[in-house]
C-alpha cells in the first residue's frame, strides 16, 4: 500500500505534535466512517454534528493520526495527533498538499454572490472550451473535468472532493478551473488550500439567513473570498451592487469593476431585447447575445471582463460570447403554436425573482398578461417566503402558489406563510395549488394567445423532495407534455 509522509501532508499548517512526527499515512478522511487502517482522521466541528466526538470511532477503525482542535481526555498510544487553531481550514490545505496542490497548476476563477454564480462559472467554461482550451467546471449544476461529467453534489464540495477534482482536472490537462464559491463554503473554509487566479463578485440580496441569521455575516463570508486573494490573482465585482465596492476594501488583488448601471472598466448598455436575446453594447463594442435581461448582460459584462484580465483576445472573445446560449433553467423559454410562452428559470430569492419578472414585463406585450407559478423551499430561509408572494403579485397579473422543494416541511404549510405577503384586496389574484404539476397545468390553461407563464424556483433541477423523498420533475418536461398534448407546441 502506498503511503505518504504525514509532515507533508501538514506543510504550511501550524500546530502542536503529540506522539511521532515521522509517520506515514495511507490517506485522509474527515468522515470517521470512512477511516481504514494507517489513515489520517481530520475532526472538524460541523454545524450538524463535531468530528471531535468520533476520534475515538475513527482510532477503532484503525487511523494512525489525528488532526484536530482538542485533544481527547486520553491519548491513545500509538497514535500521533496534530493540534491546529482551525480544523476546517487545515483540512483545505491539507486536502491541497495530499493531491500535490494542483490549484497552482491550472489558473482558477471563484465566482460568489447571491445570484448569477453557475450562470457565469458556467458560460465561462464554454467560452474557453470555445477558445481552444482544456476546462474544469464546479457548479451548482454539474462538475466537468474537461468533456467528463461527475454528477454535482454541492454548489460548492468539500476540500477534499475539490482538490481531489483539481488533481483530475490537471490529469487531464486542464488549463483552467472555473467555480462557484458559496458562502455556506467560505464560511466553513471549504475554498482553503485553493489558490486563486481570480474572483467575481455578482450581487448580494436576500439569501441563506437561515444559516447566516443577518445580512452582515452572509457579506462577511463573501467578502473572505477576496480578503484572502494574493496581490497576483484579479477581483473583478459589479459596481450596480453596493456591495461590490465593499467585497474589495481588504484585498490585495488587481480591482477591476463591471456594470450596465454605473460607470465601470467593463461597461454595459442594452440596446434592443427580445425573447430569443438582445442586442448591447460592451464598452464601445455592440453585439448580439442570446440571453435577455439586464441580470444576463451583467452576467456576461463579468464573463467578458473575466476572460480579458486572463489574458484571452478581445476580440475574440466578443465573437465566441454573442454564440452562447443559456444555461440549463435559466431563463429557458418553450413556445406554444398558439402564442403562449412559457420560461423556466431557477429564481428562488426575492432578487432574483424580480429581475425574471422585471425582464419579463420589459419585453411582453402591452396586452399580455404575465401568470407566475412560484413556491418556496422547505428547510431553508423562511423569511423570504411572503416577499417572493408579494413580488409575484406586484408584477403578474395572476399567481399560483405551490410546492418547490418541501423536503421535510408540509407543503400547504410554505404556502400559507407565503400567502403572508398577499395583502386581501389581491388575494382574488391568486391561486393555491400543492401540486406542482397540477399548478403548472393550471397556469398553461388560464393563459390566452400572447400570455407568458413563469415557472420559477426549480429551474434546472430534475427532481422535488416531498418528506424526504426524491422523485423525479422537470419543470420543462411539465411545459412540454402539456403544449404536446394540446398540439401546440412551437
Amino acid at each position: 500500500m502506498m503511503t505518504i509522509e504525514l509532515k507533508q501532508i501538514l506543510q504550511g499548517i501550524p500546530g502542536k505534535w503529540v506522539g511521532d512526527d515521522r509517520i506515514r499515512i495511507a490517506k485522509m478522511e474527515f468522515d470517521s466512517r470512512k477511516v481504514q487502517q494507517g489513515d489520517l482522521f481530520v475532526a472538524v466541528p460541523g454545524t450538524v454534528a463535531d468530528g471531535h466526538n468520533f476520534i475515538s470511532k475513527a482510532i477503532a477503525q484503525g487511523a494512525a493520526a489525528i488532526l484536530c482542535e482538542r485533544l481527547p481526555e486520553e491519548l491513545t498510544p500509538g497514535v500521533t495527533f496534530y493540534q491546529v487553531g482551525s480544523a476546517a481550514w487545515a483540512l483545505g490545505v491539507a486536502a491541497s498538499n495530499y493531491y500535490g496542490n494542483p490549484s497552482r497548476e491550472m489558473k482558477v476563477v471563484g465566482v460568489t454572490g447571491t445570484n448569477g454564480k453557475t450562470s457565469i462559472a458556467t458560460l465561462l467554461y464554454r467560452l474557453f472550451t470555445r477558445l481552444g482550451y482544456k476546462v474544469g467546471l464546479l457548479s451548482t449544476v454539474r462538475y466537468l473535468v474537461n468533456d467528463v461529467e461527475i454528477t454535482a453534489t454541492h454548489t460548492t464540495p468539500d476540500p477534499l472532493t475539490i482538490q481531489r477534482l483539481f488533481r483530475m482536472m490537471v490529469d487531464a490537462g486542464c488549463s483552467y478551473a472555473f467555480m462557484e464559491v458559496s458562502s455556506h463554503a467560505l464560511d466553513q473554509a471549504r475554498s482553503a488550500g485553493i489558490d486563486f487566479d481570480g474572483a467575481i463578485f455578482t450581487n448580494l440580496t436576500h439569501d441563506h439567513l437561515d444559516y447566516h441569521k443577518t445580512v452582515d455575516s452572509y457579506l462577511k463570508a463573501k467578502k473572505r473570498l477576496f480578503d484572502e486573494l494574493p496581490g497576483t490573482a484579479f477581483a473583478l465585482v459589479n459596481v450596480d451592487d453596493r456591495n461590490g465596492r465593499v467585497m474589495v476594501q481588504n484585498t490585495a488583488a488587481r480591482v477591476s469593476t463591471f456594470g450596465v448601471r454605473s460607470m465601470a472598466d467593463f461597461k454595459g448598455k442594452i440596446i434592443e431585447s427580445h425573447f430569443d436575446g438582445m442586442q448591447v453594447q460592451f464598452n464601445s463594442m455592440e453585439l448580439w447575445l442570446k440571453l435577455i435581461g439586464e441580470f444576463n448582460a451583467s452576467n456576461m459584462l463579468a464573463v467578458y471582463g473575466a476572460a480579458c484580465l486572463l489574458g484571452a483576445d478581445k476580440q475574440e472573445v466578443l465573437r465566441l460570447i454573442s454564440c452562447l446560449e443559456t444555461v440549463d433553467g435559466r431563463f429557458e423559454y418553450v413556445r406554444s403554436n398558439n402564442g403562449v410562452t412559457a420560461i423556466v428559470d431557477y429564481a428562488h430569492t426575492p432578487d432574483a425573482l424580480k429581475n425574471v419578472l422585471e425582464t419579463i414585463n420589459q419585453i411582453k406585450g402591452e396586452n399580455a398578461r404575465l401568470i407566475t407559478v412560484v413556491g418556496a423551499g422547505g428547510d431553508r430561509d423562511r423569511t423570504k417566503r411572503p416577499k417572493m408572494a408579494a413580488i409575484s403579485l406586484t408584477m403578474s397579473q395572476n399567481v399560483i402558489l405551490t410546492s418547490d422543494n418541501p423536503r421535510s416541511e408540509e407543503p400547504q404549510a410554505i404556502i400559507d406563510e407565503m400567502m403572508a405577503g398577499v395583502e386581501p384586496a389581491d388575494r382574488n389574484r391568486v391561486l393555491s395549488i400543492c401540486d406542482r404539476h397540477e399548478a403548472i397545468r393550471a397556469a398553461c390553461l388560464m393563459a390566452q394567445p400572447g400570455d407568458v407563464v413563469l415557472i420559477a424556483g426549480k429551474g434546472h433541477e430534475t427532481y422535488q423532495e416531498v418528506k424526504g423523498v426524491r422523485s423525479h420533475f422537470d419543470d420543462k418536461e411539465e411545459v412540454r407534455r402539456f403544449f404536446d398534448n394540446n398540439n401546440n407546441l412551437q
